[in-house]
């Protein structure tokens, strides 16, 4: 059984932004491989981190100078900026337990077949912002609502695309796609309103 890089959601009101990218990742310091970019297929270079339970993952297993499929998760300030943080590496033959039966599938189908592509992104949370005319929206993604550092669990996510201005503070599920530095809406699901909370 292949292991899906992004997992099913478990809550419909599930926050989260994830996605998969793949590229080849250059430290911009050998001795501190935490911080470097992203290269993909088309040359487009973006600023990434990893995070800390990817690091051992890269220094045992990963070829600095191969392309890998990116676990990652976004982050943007506007539209064109966009910043990825390495939450781990899909690999299905050299990190994931697979059957026989796949061994000679291309990486590319077995994403397809888990319903995914390249450059896919999951976004889930309120919509906080609808700007009709540069067809804009922000979602705003609280990463763990239980936390006590309120601040550092809540961030907000530009991207590319319309929904109509009614769903404003509205649960929504976005398909997203990579362009370049841009997340462009592919599809959108409403999923219920959010209560406002009482102060």
């Amino acid at each position: 059984m292949i292991k899906n890089p992004i997992q099913e959601v478990t809550n419909k009101l599930q926050y989260r932004a994830i996605g998969i990218v793949k590229g080849i990742y250059k430290p911009n310091n050998i001795d501190q491989i935490n911080r470097g970019t992203l290269t993909d297929k088309e040359g487009k270079i973006i600023e990434t981190v990893i995070l800390g339970k990817a690091i051992a993952l890269i220094k045992k297993y990963i070829n600095l100078e191969k392309d890998y499929f990116w676990i990652v998760y976004p982050r943007n300030k506007n539209i064109t900026n966009l910043h990825l943080q390495v939450a781990g590496i899909w690999d299905p033959y050299q990190l994931n337990q697979i059957d026989n039966n796949n061994s000679e599938k291309d990486p590319n189908e077995l994403l397809k077949e888990l319903n995914l592509n390249n450059n896919y992104f999951s976004i889930r949370g309120e919509m906080i912002y609808v700007n009709t005319q540069k067809k804009e929206i922000v979602i705003k993604i609280c990463s763990s609502p239980n936390s006590k550092r309120s601040k550092n669990s809540t961030f907000k996510i530009n991207i590319e695309g319309e929904i109509p201005l009614q769903f404003l503070n509205n649960f929504v599920s976005l398909d997203v796609i990579r362009d370049g530095s841009i997340l462009r809406m592919v599809k959108y699901e409403i999923i219920e309103k959010i209560k406002s909370k009482k102060l």
